[in-house]
């Protein structure tokens, strides 16, 4: 590994020599400068890990120097020291950009340890910024596409970027809600803060209501420890629920305390705890009839409603398949560690034929079994085995079915020709395992 280069700037050699050796025998590389002129040659060309400067120099001084190795790299700790310390010069130079500041004499060892931290530091940043740097990349755009519906949603989106308000996304299963919810907290005020995600389909009364606002040890028999619910987790930062209107009944009232007055209680807990969340849902569902059906509180409603979202289906959007696929393949492809695999034009064809009743999800899983399975590094309408999906297909010229009925049609289409089995028929139809028992409750279909 190589070693860190720390550069020592004092005009007092015995000093200088002092902390060099010092430092060479902890093994670091140390530089040198006795003024501010000598100082920022060699932190131009020699790029050092970081800095200890000494406040008065014989051609300035520290806050001369702070604004100018700020500008030439911002990431590059500075650490002050000095013999004549106060509280305002300190203050003005951590304003400058100064890492630490001390009062001289320091002690080496000390030092050390001041070093040894702000270099760790240092590290997490450019650790974290690598991190977010590839998130973004892996993370699906949630406005890929040429066509006027996806350029109002993002027009939309943008407008609500700011708000506080809660925000609600509509849409089919499969659209990108999820993708969109991230893409808001990203780019709005609370970026620098927590992103929790929770799917409420398929969660039970009791396990949806531990999870969202935490328990007491003792508040039942299994609850051995406190937990902390994902709430008080996402303090001032962003709750995304997805499939809100799977929420079970007796939990909404609590949700709406938290939207209302900022509160919540743990359970088994004897008083409400303060909480700064900015809510995000998701749902396929029509909310209104949930609260016709006495399923859905209709001031919870209210409440979640005040932004609306709607993400339209793929097929509504024929043109943005070649975008969307395009982008796909080319990550799914570099996650497998395959050449730069492409879409010939007809399976660009193929595709825009098809009517992806799963959306972007469906898309996404049929052009990795794709990547997967191809040998060549253009893939073919015949690799696309669309085939096998169009022979699901269902009748839709019948004006005479809801949007209802002809969704629970598709997936009993889909379970009977995977012969019952959830996993694959899932994969089929581009949702999650627990979407789709949630969705074959009404089938009264005999699962594998």
């Amino acid at each position: 590994m190589p070693k860190n280069r720390v550069l020592i700037i004092d005009d007092e050699e015995g000093i200088r020599f002092g902390i060099r050796r010092f430092l060479q025998s902890e093994g670091y590389e140390v530089l040198e400068a006795d003024s501010c002129r000598v100082a920022q040659e060699v932190f131009q060309n020699a790029k050092p890990d970081v800095v200890i400067i000494d406040y008065k120099l014989p051609d300035g001084d520290a806050l001369t120097l702070l604004p100018i190795f700020k500008k030439i790299d911002s990431e590059i700790p500075l650490i002050i020291l000095t013999a004549h310390g106060s509280i305002d010069l300190a203050v003005r130079a951590i304003k400058e950009g100064a890492e630490q500041f001390f009062t001289k004499p320091i002690e080496l060892p000390t030092l050390l340890v001041i070093l040894n931290r702000v270099l760790e530091n240092q590290r997490n940043r450019r650790k974290n910024i690598v991190d977010n740097t590839k998130q973004a990349r892996k993370e699906l755009e949630p406005f890929l596409g040429t066509s006027g519906a996806i350029q109002e949603l993002a027009e939309l989106a943008y407008r609500v970027l700011q708000a506080e308000r809660p925000v609600l996304i509509c849409g089919e299963t499969g659209v990108g809600k999820g993708v969109l919810a991230k893409w808001l907290h990203s780019n709005g005020n609370r970026k620098d803060e927590v992103f929790l995600d929770l799917n409420c389909a398929g969660l039970s009364h009791e396990l949806l209501e531990t999870e969202l606002f935490g328990h007491q040890k003792g508040a039942f028999t299994s609850a051995t420890t406190n937990k902390i619910g994902l709430f008080e987790i996402a303090h001032r930062g962003t709750v995304f629920l997805d499939e809100i209107g799977d929420m079970d009944i007796q939990i909404q009232p609590k949700l709406l305390k938290v939207l209302e007055e900022q509160k919540f209680r743990r359970i088994g807990d004897v008083y409400d705890r303060q909480v700064d969340i900015r809510l995000i849902a998701a749902t396929n569902q029509e909310l209104n009839q949930l609260v016709k059906e006495k399923r859905f509180r209709n001031d919870l409603l209210f409440r979640i409603n005040t932004i609306s979202i709607n993400i339209p289906p793929l097929r509504q959007r024929v043109e943005d398949i070649p975008v969307i696929a395009n982008k796909l393949v080319k990550h799914i492809s570099s996650q497998l560690g395959r050449c730069s695999v492409e879409l010939s034009q007809d399976s660009l064809k193929a595709l825009k034929s098809y009517s992806w009743p799963g959306n972007i999800r469906e898309l996404k899983n049929t052009l990795e079994r794709a990547v997967l399975l191809s040998e060549s590094n253009i893939i073919r309408a015949k690799d696309l085995q669309l085939n096998n999906l169009l022979s699901t297909s269902i009748d839709i010229d019948d004006l005479n079915m809801t949007l209802a009925q002809y969704e629970q049609l598709y997936i009993k289409k889909v379970l009977e020709s995977e012969n019952g089995n959830i996993e694959r028929s899932a994969k089929r139809l581009g949702i999650s395992r627990s979407s789709l028992y949630q969705k074959i409750k009404n089938l009264n279909y005999p699962l594998s």
